[in-house]
């Protein structure tokens, strides 16, 4: 059992290498890139070291900034919640290429070739990893799709 005088001077041994410059810096962010994840808008795997690590809660989106009405259009949906997982990342000190592994939530299976696309606009050639799972409704019946995952803020 480790003692709480013990735990107090690791903690205290941590601070201050941080605080005096001997952490080691943080490697870069590996994407595992295969034929057909990279064709499909996903990573097999991304590998990161250190960093914090952000939960993104389920995000939908049935409005644009404008409040005008996103029912019925995949695109814009899909736009307006990777901008809205863009600006929860903001405030948590990253941006959207932090995420490292996302789960989509689509209601029709041929959703899928559009949100690829989409997914290669928004992201380049260094896409998170990534389920697709296609349900019968969402939360809310305007939407079209969800989307959650995770980032790794300052782990390049």
């Amino acid at each position: 059992m480790v003692s709480t005088a013990s735990s107090r001077a690791f903690i205290g041994l941590v601070t201050a290498a941080l605080l005096f410059g001997f952490a080691a810096p943080l490697p870069a962010k590996e994407f595992l890139k295969g034929e057909r994840p990279q064709t499909r808008g996903y990573s097999q795997a991304v590998i990161t070291e250190g960093g914090k690590i952000v939960w993104l809660a389920g995000q939908l989106a049935i409005v644009d900034d404008s409040g005008k009405s996103l029912a019925g259009d995949l695109d814009g949906q899909v736009r307006q919640i990777f901008k809205l997982l863009n600006a929860t990342l903001e405030k948590a000190g990253g941006k959207l290429s932090d995420m490292v592994q996302m789960t989509v939530f689509i209601t029709d299976v041929r959703y899928g070739d559009r949100l690829t696309q989409l997914r290669r606009e928004i992201f380049g050639d260094n896409f998170p990893g990534s389920a697709l799972i296609t349900v019968t409704a969402l939360a809310v019946p305007e939407a079209k799709v969800e989307i959650q995952g995770y980032a790794v803020i300052g782990s390049k």
